[in-house]
Order: C-alpha cells, then sequence, then structure tokens
C-alpha cells in the first residue's frame, strides 16, 4: 500500500501515513475509505449541483465535521477532568453560494441539556467546544452561528 508520503521540514524528513483513499464511483459518487478502521463514507453530489442527494455531499461532511469534532473534543475534556457527560447532540444547518461555490454559513444548534452542569463547567465546556481542531481549521470567511442549550 503507497500510503507513507515524505514531507521536508527543517531538513529533518517527516513520515505521514494516509488517513483515507477517495474514489470515484461515477455518477458524482465517491467512496471514502478510512485506511485505520476500514469504515466507509459514500458521498453524493447535492440535487442543486447535478446529484441524486441520496448522501452526504462533500460539503455535508465539512458542516457535519464541525459538529462532530465540537462533541468529540467535549467527551475528551469531560473524560479528562472527570465531568459528567451523558448527552449531547447538534443539528447542522450549511448554506451555499456560487461564484465560487462554497460554504459561506454554518448554523450550529447544540443541546447539551441533562449533563446537570454549573454554569461555570458548561462556560467552560463551550471554550473547549469552539477550539475544536475543525473549528481552528475552516475558512474565517465562514459564518458560524452556534446556538447552546446546556
Amino acid at each position: 500500500m503507497d500510503a507513507v508520503y515524505d514531507h521536508r521540514k527543517n531538513n529533518k524528513e517527516q513520515v505521514y501515513m494516509a488517513t483515507s483513499k477517495v474514489k470515484y464511483s461515477g455518477s458524482l459518487r465517491t467512496e471514502c475509505v478510512h485506511l485505520n478502521s476500514g469504515s466507509v463514507i459514500h458521498t453524493d453530489a447535492p440535487l442543486d449541483n447535478n446529484g441524486k442527494g441520496e448522501k452526504f455531499s462533500p460539503t455535508d461532511l465539512l458542516a457535519t465535521a464541525y459538529a462532530s469534532c465540537m462533541l468529540t473534543i467535549i467527551g475528551i475534556h469531560c473524560q479528562d477532568n472527570d465531568i459528567h457527560f451523558a448527552h449531547g447532540e447538534a443539528d447542522v444547518t450549511k448554506v451555499m453560494a456560487s461564484g465560487p461555490r462554497r460554504i459561506v454559513e454554518l448554523h450550529i444548534e447544540m443541546d447539551l441539556r441533562g449533563n446537570g452542569w454549573d454554569e461555570q463547567t458548561a462556560e467552560r465546556i463551550i471554550r473547549v467546544a469552539e477550539a475544536c481542531p475543525v473549528a481552528k481549521s475552516v475558512h474565517p470567511d465562514i459564518k458560524i452561528e452556534i446556538k447552546y442549550h446546556v
């Protein structure tokens, strides 16, 4: 398997393993395989961009990854700090624009009720969530609106 890529940084060799393998399946669809686990995601172009809209589109995955990352980071923080975390879910809405086609807004409604957090803990959890790696990776021109229920 050709999954190793060499990159040069400060004249030291760094080796990175590929994360996924993405293959075009035809009909505006892809198959994405997570190389570590073998888990598979199929994508489809959305209805408004010549697809069938029968599966996540690539931009759906980006929008969904944002909320998934937030919930994962909350879980890690709670686990590391012995904080109860039994419930978390998010509704995600993405807004697209054209010229060029891109995500211009993400609206996330995060439901964290039922965890029994006091106000100070809830505020800390929100700060942790908003510092997740995906949040730090999206383009700054994308407007992010997050509503929390805690």
